[in-house]
């Protein structure tokens, strides 16, 4: 399974109906494609929109509606359309369910690194300041490793998006929960064993008795994004 749509299909098991879900650029809008055809989820974009859903088909692109990354967008009936400050207003004000965000670097003490590359052209800021401080609950989907190198870090060498620890990280070979003690490697990703998650980890992990395999769906195609309870292809 590619590495990408592993972490999306974990990461959508975290998920519950009736949810306000926050979706940032790139690994996390790959989502909504493994969620269950019932449940309703509604996904919110810090640029103005309520209720995305996937493009309706081919050559029916609306270029007012886009995600955060400007890519294009389809609305599930009943979707709201509203201004930045109405936007950020749910995010700092403490409304939004849960914010699924890529990473650069986690540190030891479950702190966010994604938004700066000193001497980088990158986007920005954008909302992952907020999104990291105001969202209930922070998911990290991302890769363990970049270029051989850790990703997990005893201390990030980046900037950090947020002082507030995130509540889950998701990459390729585990699962992991940051918390009062430290870093917990909850689940091991089919295949990887826990020796090897140790030595692509910086951060010291504290390791179980007992580390269950990551399940995930094989049968979700990943062709449809579900919202609302109802399914739209691509």
């Amino acid at each position: 399974m590619d590495d990408k749509i592993l972490i999306a299909k974990r990461v959508a098991l975290e998920l519950k109906s009736g949810s306000l879900v926050n979706l940032g650029i790139g690994l996390p809008t790959l989502v909504p494609r493994y969620l269950p055809s019932d449940m309703e989820v509604y996904f919110q974009s810090e640029n103005g929109i309520i209720g995305m859903a996937s493009v309706p088909g081919p050559g029916m692109e609306e270029p007012s509606l886009t995600d955060a990354g400007g890519g294009f967008v389809g609305a599930i009936p009943g979707a709201a359309s509203i201004d930045s400050c109405f936007s950020f207003g749910l995010i700092r004000g403490g409304h939004l369910d849960l914010t699924i965000l890529g990473g650069l670097e986690v540190d030891e003490q479950g702190r966010l690194a994604n938004w700066m590359v000193p001497g980088s052209r990158l986007p920005g800021m954008g909302g992952a300041m907020d999104l990291v401080t105001g969202a209930k609950r922070v998911i990290v989907a991302m890769s363990h490793t970049a270029k051989g190198q850790p990703k997990i870090k005893k201390q990030c060498s980046l900037p950090l998006t947020s002082v507030r620890r995130i509540n889950l990280i998701v990459t390729e070979m585990a699962v992991i929960e940051p918390t009062d003690e430290g870093l917990v490697l909850r689940e091991a990703a089919p295949g990887v064993k826990i020796e090897e998650i140790t030595a692509a980890t910086e951060a010291d992990l504290i390791v179980p008795a007992h580390v269950p395999e990551m399940q995930v769906d094989p049968a979700l195609p990943g062709d449809l994004f579900y919202l609302g309870g109802t399914s739209r292809s691509h």
